[in-house]
């Protein structure tokens, strides 16, 4: 701790009227300049403008200031900014401590004028006795390892791996499907501009296959993560595929004379398959995989028909699961989405009638590459239908299943209705909504243009039930058009369900192996939804796609592009700075009871020879590890036991 007395100076900022429009600023300024130790108290209306910081610079050159307290927004937010600040005027940037009489006061004390300024009074007395015990610190580097680990391989998880690749750097990609590619080597369009998806997709998909900086690891699930910014070692899990991957012709000798028939989920279940397949005809790798679920080669009485007719003996079921280590940088997640179980939302139906369908069985059936090879059907009746009826909002925006919007499910069904239309000029379309949400750029033109020039017809209100008529073998569709402020029934012959989003079933595992927050909704946490909304709360970890949330393609990418630069910042520059919060162990009281290290949320303390050791790149100083010890044997710099007490000291103080 320096052993100068303390010359603090407080500054004051108005946010515009988000702080001055409920807080007495004159008056919070006045009472600031009587503290303790405090030799300039002024306010400003943005403090973190350029002006503002010029500010903080005269008043510490003028009156020799050697700590500094801002008290204005959230310190998430501009903390790091106030920082360099005082690293440019040649102070320690630890020297400085913020109070957020924003957030915590005037946005929760709009009409209590008198109780927010006391409130911004009793923050800022805090603020000011922790600058008494503040410490000079120093920001540590660890080297950062030139390689960086996708974890999946959709479009997002694709596009992410290629720019680094580009870049010049190694890239590992898993991927836990047999094959890249995602739900968009499902889609047969993609809006608003109606472009082939297999003819955007798949040269991204060969690209990655060919890549000479590009590992790709298909079949294969990452299982442990330890490590931090940097330096992560993660273990990956190889699934055997039953077939070498180098020998595979993908000559279909095997899918021959293979006796077993399985429903085909890349068809949505609309088609079938062998035991043994390949996912889909621009799969990457191009090479079968054996389903030992259903293969009767794997059991007891063995069928063994495919490996005897295989010319390029390329299967094996001899092959047992593998565990690489991989040692990477940084790490990128990008693990989609699933698409919400229809048959949970009974109203509707789904699985009891065969006519009522989702989206995605739909989007298939409408693909020259899919079961009915582009024809529109009628699963019961194997006929084209006269009328069509999409439900939206299925499984979101509904308190019993998900509150979110999913975003893509209104503009998939504009895109399906319309090339249902162009198809079969015949066929009527009714899409039952909510709220028709066309938020992208060229949507809400594309959302007009199907309803006024392609004759879709929009009935504005939630479906009640879905049931068959015994008269006419059809569906009839139940739900109140709002606009008419009455129930309304249709009678159709298929009936298609706008399935919301959700994450994928094995998230929350995932999350737990990398060390990662969720969301209400499910879905991985990112930093700050604004200012960091591709990295997350561990550092060197970063987030894209459908993993942080709902998404259309386009924000997909976006966001991808914009995780694998924030990747490659860091392995470009070959170092990281760490922030020097981490805990310090007194080994003189430390018992070795380990109670700190099962605690740690980040991993970060190890027991070694009975005492406790930091890894600080692992540590984020939270103090988990200081509120277990029972010797107090460990505590992170930057919020020791004497600024706590100093600030609870001040709080209990009595306002002058």
């Amino acid at each position: 701790m320096s052993t100068e007395p303390p010359k603090i100076g407080v500054f004051i900022c108005h946010c515009g009227s988000n702080i001055a429009g409920v807080i007495d600023i004159p008056k919070l300024v006045e009472y600031a300049a009587t503290l303790p130790h405090v030799v300039v108290a002024e306010d400003y209306r943005y403090m973190c403008s350029d002006p503002g910081q010029d500010l903080i610079k005269e008043r510490a050159r003028e009156k020799g200031l050697n700590r500094v307290v801002v008290a204005a927004c959230s310190p998430t937010l501009h903390e790091p900014t106030f920082r360099r600040v005082l690293e440019n005027i040649g102070l320690n940037p630890f020297f400085f401590d913020m109070s957020n009489i924003r957030e915590h006061c005037s946005w929760v004390h709009t009409h209590e004028e008198e109780a927010a300024l006391e409130k911004a009074k009793d923050l800022v007395r805090m603020a000011v006795a922790r600058a008494t015990e503040l410490e000079a610190l120093e920001q540590k580097q660890v080297d950062v390892q030139a390689n960086v680990l996708v974890v999946g391989a959709g479009i997002a998880g694709i596009q992410a791996a290629l720019d680094i690749a580009d870049a010049g750097y190694k890239v590992y990609l898993v991927e836990k499907e047999p094959s890249i590619g995602g739900h968009m080597a499902q889609l047969d369009k993609t809006f608003p501009t109606l472009d082939c998806s297999s003819c955007i997709l798949t040269p991204k998909m060969s690209l990655v296959g060919q890549h000479s900086n590009i590992e790709l690891l298909t079949y294969s699930e990452v299982r442990e993560v330890d490590g931090y910014v940097g330096n992560f070692k993660v273990k990956v899990e190889r699934k055997p595929r039953y077939v070498i991957e180098d020998k595979c012709t993908a000559c279909g000798d095997c899918l021959e004379v293979c006796p077993v028939n399985v429903p085909d989920e890349f068809n949505a279940g609309l088609g079938w398959r062998k035991a043994i397949y390949i996912p889909f005809a621009q799969a990457v790798p191009n090479a079968y995989v054996l389903d030992t679920e259903h293969c009767l080669g794997m059991t007891p009485i063995a069928c063994g028909k495919c490996k005897d007719a295989c010319e390029a003996e390329a299967i094996d079921y001899e092959m047992k699961p593998e565990i690489l280590e991989l040692d990477v940088g940084a790490i990128i997640v990008a693990t989609g989405f699933e698409l919400f179980d229809a048959m949970r939302q009974l109203e509707y139906g789904y699985g009891k009638y065969p006519d009522v369908m989702t989206n995605l069985e739909m989007e298939r059936m409408l693909s020259a590459a899919g079961p009915t090879e582009g024809k529109i059907l009628r699963p019961s009746t194997m006929k084209k239908p006269k009328q069509i009826a999409y439900i939206q909002c299925v499984g979101s925006r509904n308190e019993r299943y998900n509150a979110y919007c999913s975003r893509v499910c209104c503009m998939a069904a504009l895109k399906q209705a319309r090339q249902i239309r162009e198809k079969y000029p015949d066929i009527e379309v009714t899409i039952f909504y909510i709220d028709m949400r066309a938020f992208g750029k060229g949507y809400e033109e594309f959302y007009e243009t199907t309803s006024r020039e392609h004759g879709v017809t929009f009935v504005r209100g939630r479906v009640s039930e879905i049931r068959r008529s015994f008269e006419t073998d059809r569906l009839v569709v139940r739900a109140e058009d709002t606009f008419l402020s009455q129930p309304v029934e249709a009678e159709v012959d298929i009936v298609v369900l706008s399935c919301g989003i959700e994450p994928p079933k094995d998230l929350p595992h995932l999350a737990r192996v990398l060390g990662l927050q969720r969301s209400a909704d499910g879905f991985l946490l990112e930093a700050h939804p604004k200012l960091r909304p591709v990295e997350t709360n561990t550092d060197g970890i970063f987030i894209a796609g459908a993993a942080q949330g709902p998404k259309d393609i386009p924000d997909s990418v976006a966001q991808a592009k914009g995780a694998a630069a924030s990747a490659l910042a860091m392995v470009v520059a070959g170092q990281v700075k760490v922030q020097p919060y981490a805990a310090v162990v007194n080994e003189d009281l430390c018992a070795g009871c380990g109670i700190c290290e099962a605690s740690c949320p980040y991993g970060a303390v190890k027991v070694v020879d009975n005492r406790a050791q930091v890894t600080e790149a692992q540590c984020k100083g939270c103090g988990t590890c200081a509120a277990a010890c029972p010797n107090q044997a460990i505590a992170p710099q930057h919020f020791t036991m004497e600024q706590i007490i100093a600030q609870l000291d001040a709080l209990f103080q009595e306002a002058k």
